[in-house]
Formats: structure tokens, C-alpha cells, sequence
């Protein structure tokens, strides 16, 4: 059912639902959260098997800091094992992980570390790139790349503004996937996004497999994209 001359480059995902997955079984949040852990996984496994060249996932907003704190801890927490369990697998099959978002004084130092040390580990892979937005926020990410402009004296244009963004590598999005059932975009990559692919799947994350990622892939082959034109 795949075209593989048709594969988009680069897909985008909002790891939504964990939370209410967990409510659904009567188990806290953060167990909700480590279940996620596997579904990112099997993305990344089915984003290598289709020849994707770049997957971006949504782990933690800029407005995620308003949740809890014990969870805000357990997320931090998270994140820095989840590093230490993962990087090793993942740098064996060739990905780049990169992260994306504001590097302030709310990252525990500990897990600043871990981010530098897989960033540092992984810099020579290119079978995939996985960019991670982490305390990540577009109108943030926006905000920082005209004040870099006006630091700069550089006269705005689309080019200079897309050189300055968190990370000037990174391709426009061709399939953005958002899991759990909602419809919003909640303030992810809405530069990078201009012209993508909307896929709203109603699988909480946890729930998010490979099936559903070449399913997401096959209704992004259906769609006829014309980028303003006819």
C-alpha cells in the first residue's frame, strides 16, 4: 500500500494521551508516561523501516512547567534514564538525536549533561535524525529567532528567520500526526508545519505502534499536496 518513492521526510508527532491512557486503567499518570517509552521506540523502528530522514516528537512544552510538580519531577526524571536506557540501541542504528527548545535554568543540570552527551554520541549518524522538543514552544522558538535577527542586524526575511531557529537543519514537515484523538496543534513547529500533512489519530500514545505510523504514511500518500498552486 506504501509508495516508497512517496515517503515523507520528515514527520512530526505529539505524544498525547499518556495520561488518560493511565486514567483509563486506573493507574497514576507517570505510569502512563513510562508506557510511552515503548511507543516511541516502535515509531522510531517504523520511521527506519520506511526511510524516513527525520522524526520529530513532542515530549515537553514550554507550558508543560504548569502541570504538577511531582510530575514536572517525574518527567525531568524520565527523560534522563530514558537517555541512559535508549541512547546506546539507537546510536547503533544509525540516529542522530538532536533536541530542540530553550536550554534555560528550569533543565535540571543532571539531565542537561545527559542531553550533550547523547547530542555528542550520536553527532555522526544519518540513517535517521530524531529531533526531541523538549521544554520546547513555537511562539518561543519564534521570539528567539527574531531577537538572534535583531542581535544580528540582519534585515528579516524567511530565510534569515529559518536560519535561526532552534535547529537551522531541520526540514519543513511533509506528515504531522497527533495521537489521543484531539485536533490541535498546541504550539508545535508552526513555522516548520506551513504546509504539512494533518493526521489526527484517535490511539492514545501508548497505543501507537507501527501499524499506525504506516497508516498515517498511507493516508499521507492519499492526500494531493499542491503547496498554494494547482
Amino acid at each position: 500500500m506504501i509508495d516508497p518513492e512517496r515517503i515523507p521526510v520528515h514527520i512530526a508527532c505529539v505524544m498525547d494521551g499518556n495520561g488518560r491512557w493511565a486514567n483509563e486503567r486506573n493507574m497514576v499518570r507517570t505510569e502512563g508516561h513510562a508506557a510511552g517509552e515503548q511507543a516511541l521506540v516502535d515509531a522510531v523502528d517504523a520511521a527506519l523501516e520506511l526511510g524516513v530522514s527525520w522524526l520529530t516528537v513532542y515530549a515537553f512544552s514550554t507550558e508543560n512547567w504548569r502541570r504538577p510538580i511531582s510530575e514536572v519531577r517525574y518527567l525531568m526524571n524520565f527523560n534522563e534514564q530514558l537517555l541512559l536506557r535508549r541512547r546506546d540501541d539507537l546510536n547503533a542504528k544509525g540516529v542522530r538525536i538532536r533536541f530542540v527548545g530553550r536550554r534555560d535554568w528550569r533543565i535540571p543540570r543532571k539531565l542537561l549533561r545527559r542531553i550533550e552527551e547523547t547530542e555528542a554520541l550520536t553527532a555522526g549518524n544519518d540513517t535517521l535524525t530524531l529531533s526531541i522538543a523538549f521544554n520546547y514552544g513555537s511562539r518561543a522558538e519564534l521570539v528567539d529567532a527574531v531577537k538572534a535577527l535583531n542581535e544580528a542586524g540582519v534585515e528579516p526575511s524567511e530565510e534569515a528567520l529559518s536560519a535561526r531557529m532552534y535547529d537551522p537543519e531541520m526540514p519543513d514537515v511533509d506528515l504531522w500526526v497527533r495521537t489521543s484523538g484531539e485536533h490541535r496543534i498546541s504550539n508545535f513547529l508552526l513555522w516548520q508545519s506551513a504546509y504539512a500533512e494533518f493526521v489526527f489519530v484517535d490511539a492514545f500514545w501508548p497505543d501507537f505502534g507501527r501499524d499506525e505510523m504506516f497508516a498515517a504514511v498511507t493516508e499521507f500518500q492519499r492526500r494531493t499536496r499542491r503547496f498554494g498552486g494547482l
